[in-house]
Order: structure tokens, then C-alpha cells, then sequence
């Protein structure tokens, strides 16, 4: 292989699909200028640029798009092989309990169906996490990692991959004015009410999820929310897949511009992190990859 390094294949794969340098280095743990040395030793290695960068995009080149398509199943194949190994290895077994918050879609059962293939041996439970308390099933002890709307910035607990990113959308009422249009921007959304997260959610979190001055009503589940927002009692930002899963006859969702797309992350305590979790993560992480390869 000429002596090309694993590290610089994942940074390439990861960069190949998110396009962006800082996501990228997110997605790996490292900084944007680590992504860039990575990346700058590939194509010196392979002879020729992988990838176009200008100070508004990044596209592959030709042979990017080719060396992608061509890597991509060789690398995931090569990660099975080793999580194969590690699982044996240090006996991924018994049982990794996943916390879930909003809606346990597609891709999730697809993270866990990867996960319970490479160790047949640990078997999976589900729980929901509330909606006012995203980090409480975690820190209790009653999940091992969960899946939760960022953002976190919580020091005891670890982010691992991102699980998704998807466009927000406003519910409202068929009685809103909102209900008619086709979208509203995110500067409308500071006129209007949006129906919020009661404690334990910290406030960053809670403010993040209904950025408007307006007092509005605090809730503790999604289904509450919706609930008051069907009653005409405020608006409530969810993300494209929630509000397709909680469609309802009284309540209308409507696109929202100009807002910073709702993503999900995987987190776990600092004091709880295991095998299982990390082979989870993993798995999460790569099946997260093959559904957005096939977007």
C-alpha cells in the first residue's frame, strides 16, 4: 500500500462526506488543521490531489469520486474484519443497554442490527430518554450510552459519533398563521412561542431547541409538547424524521430557513466507558457512514 497509514484513509473517507474540514475533524477527534496534514499525506503518497479546496467548497476530483467508490467498501470491510477481532478479543458479551431520544428511526435499528451482527454474543436493550432530561438515563447508570439532540457540553460525559443531521421544522397548529406557508425563516421564529424543555435540560440545551424570547410553555415529553402545540399554546422546532414519525391531523410542520441543522450525537459517562460502548460507537459511527454514502 506504499505505506499509506489507516488514519489517512479514514480522514479521506471522512472528508469525502462531509465536505467540510472542521465536520470532518469532528467526526475523527482531531483538529481541522490535523485533517488537512492527513489529507496532504494521502495525495502526496498516491501522486495527485484527492480533493479541491477553495475559500467556499470542497469537492473531490475525479479521482477522489474513484478512489472513494473503490475505498469505501474495502475500508468497511477491513473495519468488520477488526471489530470482528476486538470483539473476540476482549469478549464483547452480555448485555449494552441504548438510550434513544426523539425517534428510534431507520438508522438507528440499522446501528444496532450492525452492532448485534459483529458480537451475537451481547444482546441489546432500548429505552427512551425523556425529552427535559437528555443526560439523566446516562448518569444514573440506567443507559450505557444514549443517543441525544446535541448540543452537549457536559464534562463528565464523552460525545462519540454524530448520528445524524437533518433540517428543523416548525409544529404548529392548523389554526396558525405559520400553517399555510411553505417555510418560515429562523428571524420569524423570535415572534412566536416555542413550547421548550422543562428542567433537568440545561438551559443551553433548552434555549437551543426554542430560540425565541418568547415565554412559552415548559415540557417534559415530545407528545406533550405536540400536544399543547395542537391547542394553539406555542410552536415547537423537530427535526424532519421526528416530526414525519409524529405526524397528527391537528398539527402541521412546516420547514424552517436560516436554522442550524438538528443533530444527534452518541454520549456515555467518562466512568462508564466499556467494550460494548465502544464497539457501539463504532457501529453507529459506520452504519451512520453507509447511509449517507447511499443519500
Amino acid at each position: 500500500m506504499g505505506g499509506v497509514e489507516i488514519r489517512e484513509l479514514e480522514c479521506f473517507l471522512a472528508l469525502a462526506e462531509e465536505l467540510h474540514f472542521g465536520r470532518a475533524g469532528e467526526r475523527l477527534y482531531v483538529s481541522q488543521s490535523r485533517v488537512s496534514q492527513l489529507l496532504a499525506a494521502l495525495e502526496q503518497r498516491i501522486g495527485a490531489r484527492l480533493v479541491e479546496r477553495t475559500s467556499r467548497r470542497v469537492r473531490l476530483t475525479p479521482l477522489g469520486e474513484r478512489f472513494r467508490a473503490e475505498l469505501r467498501p474495502a475500508y468497511e470491510e477491513l473495519a468488520a474484519v477488526v471489530d470482528r477481532a476486538k470483539g473476540a478479543a476482549r469478549g464483547v458479551e452480555g448485555r449494552l443497554r441504548i438510550g434513544f431520544q426523539g425517534t428510534a428511526d431507520a438508522r438507528l435499528m440499522e446501528a444496532i442490527t450492525t452492532f448485534q451482527k459483529r458480537h451475537p454474543a451481547c444482546v441489546t436493550e432500548i429505552a427512551e430518554v425523556p425529552f427535559a432530561d437528555p443526560f439523566g438515563a446516562v448518569r444514573a447508570g440506567d443507559v450505557d450510552a444514549a443517543i441525544v439532540l446535541l448540543p452537549v457540553a457536559e464534562p463528565d460525559l464523552v460525545l462519540g459519533p454524530l448520528f445524524s443531521r437533518e433540517p428543523q421544522s416548525v409544529a404548529v397548529s392548523v389554526r396558525h398563521p405559520f400553517a399555510a406557508r411553505a417555510a418560515v425563516g429562523a428571524a420569524e421564529l423570535r415572534e412566536v412561542p416555542l413550547v421548550t424543555a422543562a428542567a433537568p435540560a440545561p438551559a443551553y440545551w433548552r434555549e437551543a431547541h426554542a430560540p425565541s424570547p418568547v415565554p412559552a410553555p415548559a415540557v417534559r415529553t415530545l407528545q406533550e409538547g405536540l400536544t399543547l402545540v395542537a391547542a394553539d399554546r406555542g410552536a415547537m422546532l423537530l427535526c424532519r424524521p421526528t416530526a414525519s414519525y409524529h405526524g397528527r391531523e391537528d398539527v402541521v410542520f412546516v420547514p424552517v430557513h436560516g436554522l442550524p441543522d438538528s443533530v444527534l450525537g452518541v454520549v456515555w459517562h467518562r466512568d462508564g466507558e466499556t467494550g460494548r460502548v465502544r464497539a457501539f460507537a463504532r457501529a453507529v459511527a459506520d452504519a451512520t457512514a453507509v447511509a449517507d454514502a447511499a443519500a
